[in-house]
């Protein structure tokens, strides 16, 4: 018999990975739940049977049917402990728009908790203590649209008051974000530089959302940073 989680909770687990992405590959499962690619077959057809409509794409994987939902799944304690534990972490960052939006999702999530797990959480609440960013400073408010603009490709205008004291305004397409030294940092392709450049979201100013697209860069974040010095 394969070692694991019991069938059950395994298959509960497979629905909210199918949940999570547009495809789920049979190898993405056996992986998650280290059991044997048969044993994802016989899952699939044992969630299929239980009238969960599975849609099958040949050579790609598994999806659910587009527009199906499913009732909330609930949490096991510890996965409900991470959860809170990575609030307290998202509310030390200096971006307001993060802390606002995480704040929302978790408090959609205690909803859905036991009486007794709900006590249980506020006792941990109570008992982290995260020292990043110690004074509160929020000082950026813009992470959450930029998420939107880099996975809809959209053009955005920005004021920049640079670290060394200039002022530009400019069109950029936005590439990725990273969070570094407690700050978050853009890196967009500038179309005024026609290169890729690093904006401290501490430093933008102002910021619109145009409805221009941009054709979505091919390089990944990886072929970016071996072609860092090119960039810098």
């Amino acid at each position: 018999m394969e070692k694991g989680k019991p069938r059950i909770a395994r298959l509960t687990a497979i629905i909210t990975q199918l949940q999570s992405k547009n495809i789920v590959t049979a190898r993405d499962i056996a992986t998650k739940h280290k059991v044997s690619i048969r044993t994802v077959y016989r899952d699939i057809r044992t969630l299929e049977q239980s009238g969960i409509p599975i849609y099958t794409e040949e050579g790609k994987g598994y999806s659910l049917l587009e527009g199906y939902k499913l009732p909330p799944i609930m949490f096991t304690e510890d996965e409900a402990n991470a959860l809170i534990t990575a609030e307290q972490i998202i509310n030390r960052n200096k971006d307001k728009s993060l802390a606002d939006q995480y704040t929302n999702a978790v408090e959609k999530i205690k909803a859905v908790l036991h009486y007794t797990d709900k006590d249980k959480t506020q006792l941990l609440i109570q008992r982290l203590e995260i020292r990043a960013n110690q004074t509160g400073e929020q000082s950026s408010n813009n992470l959450i649209i930029l998420q939107k603009a880099i996975t809809n490709s959209q053009v955005v205008s920005i004021d920049y008051h640079s670290l060394n004291n200039e002022s530009s305004s400019r069109d950029i397409e936005p590439f990725a974000l990273i969070h570094t030294h407690e700050n978050w940092v853009l890196l967009a392709y500038c179309r005024l530089r026609q290169d890729f450049r690093a904006f401290r979201l501490d430093c933008i100013e102002q910021l619109k959302i145009q409805s221009i697209k941009f054709e979505p860069h091919k390089i990944t974040l990886e072929d970016f940073y071996k072609n860092a010095k090119k960039y810098w």
